[in-house]
């Protein structure tokens, strides 16, 4: 269903830096790059994620309930992520861990432009 989903940044140079490292927890590599925009995918045919300098020209800003989940295979590679996200400066916005009795893991953060995502992964 979904092919990609690109995220806006105002220093795409740094975007791409928390992103190539982020990523790499997850098989991700960059698959196209320009001046306006880097993208990565696992090379498997799944979806891929891209952070560019909007075409407007105007500054990137944060969609209100706009969030990016990637997924994940195990709870111990969600960990590995939310905690990679923190320690390359994302911000916290829910710790790893079980959401209810559902099967659902998943830990929340911010990336470096404020652009919400979750690393998750079905237990059950």
């Amino acid at each position: 269903m979904i092919g990609y989903v690109t995220i806006g940044t105002n220093d795409l140079a740094r975007a791409a830096k928390f992103y190539d490292a982020l990523l790499a927890e997850l098989g991700g590599k960059r698959m196209m790059e320009s001046e306006q925009f880097v993208a990565w995918d696992r090379g498997d045919g799944g979806a891929g994620l891209g952070v560019t300098k909007p075409f407007d020209g105007r500054p990137a800003s944060v969609g209100n309930g706009v969030m990016v989940a990637l997924m994940a295979g195990a709870p111990e590679t969600v960990d590995r992520v939310y905690k990679k996200a923190l320690e390359l400066g994302g911000t916290d916005e829910g710790p790893a861990g079980p959401r209810g009795d559902t099967g659902f893991y998943a830990g929340y953060f911010r990336d470096l432009d404020g652009n919400k995502l979750n690393v998750f992964c079905m237990t059950k």
